[in-house]
C-alpha cells in the first residue's frame, strides 16, 4: 500500500503513504523535497498516462486549474511524468503521470455526510458558501470543473472547505480516454446536458452544485437506481423534487434555490456558481441563516493513525510480570500470615479529610482559573476592539435588491445612503454600484453610497408650448441629453413661436443614458398658404372657406351677363393645393 521511503518523483518528491484511491488515480502522501513541505502526489491510472492526447490536454488542465488562486480550490504545484521502475516504487506498465497538490489534512464532504447524515440548514449553507466560491473564482476564468460531488469537496481539520480535481474529468472527456459507453463524472451529479451530449459549461457545474446542496439537506441524491443508465435517465427525464419532501425543516425559500439550481434547462439556471453564490447569500439574508463552521471530517479509524510507542511501566516493588492483570493480582491478598495494618476508620457520614481538602483546592483553582479567563478575555476584546475589531469589510452588494443589500449592510455594521440612479445594464430595483467598492477595510458605522437602479430613461411628456429651458432641465433630469439647432423648426398655428413644439423621439421611448434628444421649436404662424379645393360647392360657402384661411373671394360666371356669379363653383384659380401668400384673391367660376 505504501511506496517506499526513498522514492522519489522528478529527483523532487518523496513519495509517502496512501491516502486515497479513485476510478482515475491513486493519492499518496509526499514531500517536496526542495521547498520542505508536505503535498499530495496524485499519480494516474495506467491506461490513462499511456494515452498522448490525455497527457497533453492534462498538463494544457493542469496549468489552468494553476491559475486559480481562491482559498476554497486545492492549489496544483506542479505535474510531470516519469517511466515505470525509474526509481519511484510505483508499478505498472507504460509511462507515470502525476499531479502534485496542496495536501489537506482531513477528510471528505462524503465522510462527513457518511458520519453525519444531513447536515441541517446552517451547516448546509457553510460549506455551499465556500464551494461556490471557489467555483465562482474558476468560473470567472473560464473554467469548468464537470464533476462536483462531496468526493471533491475537501474538509480540513480547522474546517477550511476546498474543491479538488479541477481539469482531471475535462482532460479525460476532451482527449477521449473513456471507455466506450462511458459517462465521464459520477452519474448522481451529472446535469442533463452532460448525459445527452457530453458537454458542459458553467451551468453544468450549478447543477450538481444544486444536486449536492439537496445531498447536504437530506442525506442522499434526489435520484437512485440499480444502474448508472436508470439514474442518468432520470436526471434527463425528470424534474428534481423540493428537499422538503425528505427533510421538513428545509423552508420554501431554499427549496425554490435548489429547484432554480437543478433545472432541466440550462437556460433557466443561475448562470454561473457567483449567481447562484448571490441568490444563496439573499436566501441567508432573509431566512436570517445564523452563521456556524463548516461540519470537520471524522478522525481516522485507529489502524489509519501514525502510532507512537507507549512509554515502559514501573511496577512496583514486588510485582511481578508485564501484563495489567499480573499487576492487578499482586494487589490481591496473599494467602498465609500477615503483619501489622491499618484498621479501617469507622464511617461519621463525611468524606475522609483528604477528599476535602482536594475539594477545596480544586475550587480554588477553578476560581482562580476563572478570574484569569475573565481577565484574558477582557484583554483580548480590548485588544481587538484597539486593532481589528474597529474595521469590517465592505460586502459586494452589486445585483442585490435595494432591502437585501442593507441586510448585509447592517451585519457588517455599516450604515447605508441610497440614491437612485438610471442605468443601461442593471434592471429597476437592484443596487448597481457602491462606494467605496467591495473588500474595502471601514471603520463600523461608516456611511457608504448605494447606487439603486431605476432602469433605462424614457423620454418625458413635454407639453406643447413648454419653454426650450424648461425642456432641457426635465430632459437632463431624465438622464437625457437635449439637443437643438436653428434647423429644428416647424410651423404651429396654436403654439406661439420661440415655444417647444414636441420631441424627436416622441414622448415614452426608451434611451441609452446620456443618449440625445432633439427639441422641435414653433417657428410661430405662417405667412403662406395652401389653397383648398371648393370646386362644387355654393359659391357663398366657397367664400366662406376661403376667408377662413386669409384669402379673397371674387366670383365669375360661366356665360358672361347670362349666368349667376352667385351660383355653383366649377373652377377656381389659382388651382387647390398651390401654395400663395396671404389675402390672395382665388377666382370661383359659377354656373
Amino acid at each position: 500500500m505504501n511506496a517506499p521511503a526513498a522514492a522519489l518523483l522528478d529527483a523532487r518528491y518523496r513519495v509517502g503513504s496512501l491516502l486515497a484511491r479513485g476510478g482515475m488515480s491513486t493519492v499518496y502522501r509526499g514531500t517536496d523535497t526542495r521547498l520542505d513541505r508536505p503535498v499530495a502526489i496524485k499519480v494516474l491510472d495506467p491506461r490513462l498516462a499511456a494515452d498522448p492526447a490525455f497527457r497533453g490536454r492534462l498538463e494544457r488542465e493542469a496549468r489552468s486549474a494553476a491559475r486559480i488562486d481562491h482559498p476554497a480550490v486545492v492549489d496544483v504545484y506542479d505535474q510531470g511524468q516519469a517511466p515505470t521502475g525509474a526509481g519511484t516504487g510505483l508499478g505498472g506498465d507504460g509511462p507515470l503521470l502525476f499531479l502534485v497538490m496542496e495536501l489537506v489534512e482531513g477528510g471528505t464532504l462524503r465522510d462527513v455526510l457518511r458520519a453525519r447524515g444531513p447536515l441541517g440548514v446552517p451547516a448546509a449553507f457553510a460549506v455551499m458558501e465556500q464551494v461556490l466560491s471557489g467555483l465562482s473564482a474558476a468560473h470567472r476564468l473560464g473554467l469548468v470543473h464537470r464533476d462536483v460531488k462531496p468526493e471533491n469537496v475537501l474538509i480540513s481539520r480547522t474546517g477550511e472547505v476546498k474543491v479538488a480535481d479541477f481539469g482531471l474529468v475535462t482532460a479525460s472527456a476532451q482527449a477521449g480516454a473513456s471507455t466506450a459507453g462511458m459517462i465521464m463524472g459520477t452519474v448522481a451529479y451529472l446535469s442533463p446536458e452532460q448525459v445527452a451530449t457530453g458537454k458542459a459549461d458553467a451551468r453544468s457545474d450549478v447543477y450538481a452544485a444544486g444536486i449536492m446542496l439537496y445531498e447536504l439537506l437530506t442525506g442522499a441524491p434526489p435520484y437512485g437506481g440499480d444502474t448508472a443508465i436508470s439514474v442518468a435517465y432520470q436526471h434527463v427525464n425528470s424534474e428534481v423534487p423540493p428537499p422538503s419532501q425528505i427533510a421538513g425543516e428545509v423552508p420554501p425559500e431554499l427549496d425554490e434555490l435548489v429547484l432554480r439550481s437543478t433545472r432541466r434547462d440550462p437556460a433557466v439556471r443561475p448562470a454561473d456558481a457567483a449567481a447562484m453564490l448571490a441568490e444563496l447569500h439573499r436566501v441567508a439574508v432573509h431566512l436570517d441563516v445564523p452563521r456556524v463552521p463548516p461540519p470537520v471530517p471524522p478522525p481516522r479509524p485507529v489502524e489509519e493513525q501514525d502510532t507512537v510507542p507507549a512509554a515502559p511501566q514501573r511496577l512496583a516493588a514486588g510485582t511481578t510480570g508485564t501484563g495489567v492483570g499480573t499487576a492487578v493480582s499482586a494487589a490481591l491478598p496473599v494467602p498465609g500470615p500477615r503483619g501489622t495494618r491499618a484498621l479501617p476508620r469507622p464511617d461519621d457520614g463525611g468524606p475522609p479529610p483528604h477528599v476535602r481538602a482536594r475539594r477545596r483546592s480544586r475550587r480554588a483553582f477553578a476560581v482562580w482559573t476563572a478570574i484569569v479567563l475573565v481577565l484574558a478575555l477582557l484583554v483580548g476584546v480590548t485588544a481587538w476592539w484597539l486593532g481589528s475589531g474597529r474595521w469590517t469589510e465592505m460586502p459586494s452588494l452589486v445585483g442585490l435588491e435595494a432591502v437585501a443589500a442593507q441586510r448585509l449592510l447592517s451585519e457588517s455594521d455599516l450604515v447605508g445612503r441610497v440614491t437612485e440612479a438610471y442605468d443601461d445594464e442593471v434592471a429597476e430595483g437592484l443596487v448597481s454600484a457602491t462606494d467605496p467598492a467591495p473588500l474595502a477595510e471601514l471603520l463600523r458605522g461608516t456611511i457608504v453610497q448605494i447606487t439603486v437602479s431605476t432602469g433605462r430613461p424614457t423620454v418625458p411628456q413635454i407639453a406643447a408650448g413648454t419653454s426650450v429651458a424648461d425642456a432641457e432641465q426635465a430632459l437632463r433630469a431624465a438622464g437625457l441629453t437635449p439637443v437643438r439647432s436653428s434647423g429644428d423648426t416647424d410651423d404651429s398655428e396654436s403654439v406661439p413661436a420661440g415655444a417647444v413644439l414636441r420631441t424627436d423621439p416622441k414622448a415614452g421611448t426608451a434611451l441609452r443614458v446620456g443618449q440625445p434628444v432633439t427639441i422641435v421649436v414653433s417657428s410661430g404662424e405662417s405667412d403662406t398658404v395652401k389653397v383648398p379645393d371648393v370646386v362644387g360647392k355654393d359659391f357663398d360657402d366657397a367664400a366662406e372657406i376661403l376667408e377662413e384661411l386669409d384669402l379673397r373671394a371674387k366670383g365669375r360666371s360661366v356665360i358672361p351677363f347670362l349666368g349667376r356669379r352667385d351660383g355653383q363653383v366649377v373652377e377656381q384659380s389659382p388651382r387647390a393645393g398651390a401654395t400663395v401668400e396671404r389675402e390672395t384673391t382665388v377666382t370661383l367660376t359659377t354656373v
